[in-house]
């Protein structure tokens, strides 16, 4: 059975309980994204699987989630969604000056939404620090040591940062 756990911000709890259908789990967010997914996770019951998905990608297309859940259900622990990078990447040092470039070929853009055996992502955040703060959840399971596959991302699913985003996505959606 699947369920639907959103992570808010407690402030804004009656404007989502207001937009969603009633049996979407509403949660309290923290005061960090570990946090947040650590009360998601807890409210989750008693799911085997877990998505963690960013609401700064609301145009994420069904098929990139098709393909997380299928890698998962094909045995993998932790799996993301990934797009190559296409631009030249490069490393400054602290003057600005560039000391060296990266090897695009094996970089990549990390998407979400990111699946997760549930316990294996319990497990991590379990073992997380008090105060760690990586920067996804993939991230957490890597470093327990958990290997994250990879399946095909979506351009589609670009995430919503700054009013430049916005506007493309706009215009995606056709308004």
């Amino acid at each position: 059975m699947a369920e639907v756990v959103v992570v808010v911000p407690s402030a804004e709890r009656a404007a989502f309980a207001a937009a969603l259908p009633p049996d979407v789990v509403l949660v309290d967010g923290g005061a960090s994204r570990t946090a947040s997914v650590r009360a998601g996770l807890a409210a989750a019951g008693a799911a085997d699987l877990v998505l963690v998905h960013d609401a700064a990608r609301p145009l994420t297309p069904p098929d990139v989630v098709a393909r997380v859940l299928s890698s998962l259900a094909d045995g993998a622990r932790a799996v993301v969604p990934v797009l190559p990078v296409v631009d030249t990447t490069v490393v400054v040092d602290a003057r600005g000056v560039v000391t060296g470039a990266l090897p695009r070929q094996e970089l990549r853009r990390v998407q979400t939404p990111q699946g997760f055996d549930r316990a294996t992502l319990a497990d991590a955040y379990g073992r997380l620090p008090d105060g760690a703060e990586l920067t996804d959840d993939a991230a957490v399971v890597h470093a327990v040591g958990v290997p994250v596959h990879t399946v095909p991302g979506d351009e589609r699913a670009a995430k919503i940062t700054v009013a430049h985003d916005l506007v493309l996505a706009e215009r995606q959606v056709g308004r």
